[in-house]
């Protein structure tokens, strides 16, 4: 039975930095809150004030001495811990609410009252299910929390609908493809070296090229969801006036739910794949020589 204590011992603290880890949190972060708690300061600032009136330091060595007993047992409290978490969620809220609302600010005005009007339906909604029976009111709490997590994926789509559009506007194909062409021409005709480098800059046309169709065929995608999430709420909304199933109501927006999810998904990954296939830094294109460099440049005309 000794022998295997130390293994039971490890994976018990293993167990328990598991835990602590799912929280996001370790003991060292429970001692820090400890120590940052107000009523801790309010104590210590008794204690020096005490000190302070009585001409004497055996306050502040009583202080220190309780102190090193309040940061040795409050951090292993239970309820001490919840409470360090409640304050941790409710940090992380107020910063997901403020990256939010900077992304609502800067979406264009068309697309600002796109997300506006949604909310006001999903406020019908909520409306109208609130006036169900007790019994109903579970799946009504769970249709809310599905509410606000569309209606934050629809401002996020927006704003990348957005991001798309004007990187879209910025770029004309055309002008890129007509460059292309030009370069491939002229190959034959270059220097070794120069065409060396034009063979790079073609590769880096080409991917600018592919990378615009797969952003306009995206943002083709993430409008059509967009649409699809203000369709379905609406027609949750007139569900709601004649008190559909709050159960099936659930079903519905957990299907959009997952849309939305795959589409940001899709989003992601496709960033990912672009930014893995994103051009070598500059300072790795072999340099021209000094003549090389004062050959003119030539252009394709817009």
């Amino acid at each position: 039975m000794p022998e295997n204590m130390p293994s039971f011992g490890s994976e018990l603290k293993s167990a328990v930095a598991h835990k602590l880890d799912e929280a996001g949190l370790t003991q060292n972060d429970y001692i820090k809150a400890a120590l940052k708690w107000q009523y801790n300061w309010i104590g210590l600032a008794g204690a020096a004030a005490f000190a302070v009136v009585s001409g004497t330091g055996l306050p502040l060595v009583l202080a220190a001495g309780l102190e090193m007993m309040y940061l040795a047992l409050v951090p292993q409290s239970s309820r001490f811990r919840r409470l360090v978490r409640s304050w941790k969620y409710a940090r992380e809220k107020r910063e997901h609410q403020k990256r939010l609302d900077d992304v609502y600010r800067n979406l264009p005005p068309e697309m600002r009252s796109r997300s506006a009007a949604l909310e006001q339906v999903a406020q019908a909604i909520r409306a109208n299910y609130s006036q169900l029976s007790y019994g109903s009111q579970v799946f009504a709490a769970q249709m809310d929390n599905k509410l606000a997590g569309l209606l934050e994926g629809h401002i996020r789509l927006l704003h990348t609908s957005h991001t798309h559009r004007e990187y879209l506007k910025s770029l004309n194909p055309g002008q890129v493809r007509g460059e292309v062409e030009y370069l491939e021409k002229s190959l034959e005709k270059e220097p070794p070296k120069v065409g060396e480098i034009n063979r790079r800059r073609i590769e880096i046309l080409k991917k600018r090229i592919d990378k615009f169709d797969k952003i306009r065929e995206n943002s083709q995608v993430i409008d059509a969801q967009c649409a699809a999430v203000e369709d379905v709420l609406q027609l949750i909304r007139d569900q709601s006036v004649t008190m559909r199933d709050p159960q099936e109501v659930s079903a519905q927006l957990d299907h959009l739910v997952e849309d939305v999810e795959q589409t940001e998904r899709s989003v992601r990954e496709m960033e990912e794949i672009y930014a893995l296939a994103a051009p070598d830094s500059v300072d790795e294109l072999p340099l021209p020589t000094d003549a090389e460099r004062l050959r003119p440049r030539h252009r394709v005309p817009n």
